[in-house]
Parts: structure tokens; sequence; C-alpha cells
């Protein structure tokens, strides 16, 4: 007689199934600070396209950011061409608390 050994299959999680499990601790105050007069003269904005929790938004002409929402990885800061982006670690055991599943 033999057992029928059953298999666990796992599907893979969407990125956004992850990042759901992860919990904010938002400062109220940004640790990133963006040059606005310095985003005014950028042609590429790699950061409306890089930035992988989408923290920059354009509205109009003009680049809008919001930290809340931050996964910290630091691109931003590397990949502004003008220099308008000045980024740092939030304040101690505030920002992400990544959760794995």
């Amino acid at each position: 007689m033999s057992v029928a050994k059953e298999e666990t299959v796992r599907k893979p999680m969407r990125v956004d199934d992850i990042l759901n499990n992860d919990i904010w601790d938002v400062d109220y105050e940004s640790h990133i600070k963006v040059d606005s007069t310095k985003c005014k003269g950028c042609k590429e904005r790699p950061c409306l396209y890089l930035c992988p929790a989408q923290c920059y938004t354009l509205a109009g002409d003009e680049i809008l950011f919001s930290y809340e929402g931050c996964l910290e990885c630091g691109t931003c800061r590397l990949i502004c061409p003008h220099d308008a982006i000045t980024w740092n670690y939030p304040v101690s055991g505030r920002g992400i608390h990544f959760r794995f599943s």
C-alpha cells in the first residue's frame, strides 16, 4: 500500500502583498528633504520612475514628495542628477519595519 505524498505548492507573492505585511512608524518630520528649486530644471525626473515606493509624483510641472510610504532604500538620493535630495535614515525606531512572511 502506498501513501500519496501531499505536496505543498507555494505561489509567488506579489510585491504589493509583501509590502502589506510591513509596518510604518512614521515620524512627524521627514527624513528626506527635496530642494524644489533644483527640481524645476530637471528634465529627466528619474525620481518619478525609479522610486520603488512611488513617493514622488508629478502635479503639473511640480514634483511632489510624500515620505510616509518610503522604503528607506536611498535610491532617490543616488539617482537625482541635480543633488536636489538630501536623504537620511529616520530617527531611531521610526520608519519602515519589514515583516517577512
